[in-house]
């Protein structure tokens, strides 16, 4: 959801929707820093927060964050990013921040994984007993971006200090493109029991709903709408209809044009797949 005129304002755009989670941008997306938050601006939020029944609410880091920069000066400015980034989740109250892990430029997956679990200790000793979760994505492997197999994940993870504030998320479209097929009911099983052996379904924080126009294994992240793209219905009605899954948000990630008729009519598209309960 768009947070154009204000934190809060992203509030009134789900209700218009009708969506019941959402993710926001705690500040815009292609910048190094922000202003800080007034204490109006936090009343605001939390005003709206109350006043609707959207939860939880999920934050997405900026897109120029990269964990395991080569570059000391991208690295030391995706830190300083990361901890500003949690510091406004905390104060408005949002339960999980989704960030890329990042990408080694050429450094090599091991050294990589190794940097990524530095910033988050760096990250997580300067913001003690703060109660936003650091949620690393899956990722689709363009590039040299680390996060597109599971068991890069779980090698950040294991070299995280405090295990317990980190999450990760699924994106589908992701997952599809670095190679899982998660397209058809042998393949959603055997996927998600991979990630369950490799990571652990408790740390599934988040999932982002979104079809692939690009084919399984491109390692190419291109969003579809639900049902259009190469992963088709087949795998989303897996989705919705998996017991495992029902209390994990689902966020839509998919183009949508100012009036968001895009994401109703996705949102339709997914709850018409959960069959019904005899």
């Amino acid at each position: 959801m768009s947070i154009s005129g204000g934190m809060y304002r992203a509030f009134e755009r789900a209700a218009l929707t009708g969506c019941t989670t959402m993710q926001v941008f705690t500040k815009n997306n292609n910048r190094w820093e922000a202003r800080p938050y007034t204490p109006g601006d936090i009343e605001q939020y939390r005003l709206a927060r109350a006043g609707s029944p959207v939860a939880p609410v999920l934050a997405h880091a900026a897109y120029l964050i990269n964990l395991c920069a080569v570059d000391g000066e991208v690295l030391r400015k995706s830190r300083a990013a990361l901890r500003d980034e949690l510091g406004r989740c905390e104060a408005l109250g949002i339960s999980g921040l989704i960030l890329h892990p990042g990408s080694h430029v050429g450094a090599g997956e091991k050294d990589g994984i190794k940097r990524i679990a530095e910033s988050l200790n760096l990250a997580h000793a300067d913001t003690p007993g703060y109660r936003t979760r650091s949620i690393l994505e899956t990722t689709a492997g363009q590039g040299s971006a680390i996060g597109y197999r599971f068991e890069q994940l779980g090698g950040i993870i294991d070299l995280v200090d405090e295990k317990d504030r980190v999450g990760v998320c699924f994106d589908t479209c992701h997952v599809f493109a670095a190679g899982y097929d998660i397209s058809t009911e042998g393949g959603w099983e055997e996927t998600i029991g991979a990630f369950d052996d490799v990571i652990g379904l408790r740390r599934l924080s988040a999932i982002h709903v979104n079809d692939s126009r690009k084919e399984r294994g491109s390692r190419v992240d291109r969003h579809d709408h639900i049902g259009k793209g190469k992963i088709g219905l087949p795998g989303f009605r897996m989705l919705m209809n998996d017991p495992r899954m029902e209390n994990v948000p689902k966020i839509l990630e998919t183009e949508k044009s100012d009036d968001m008729h895009e994401d109703i009519e996705n949102m339709n598209v997914l709850r018409s797949l959960i069959a019904e309960v005899a």
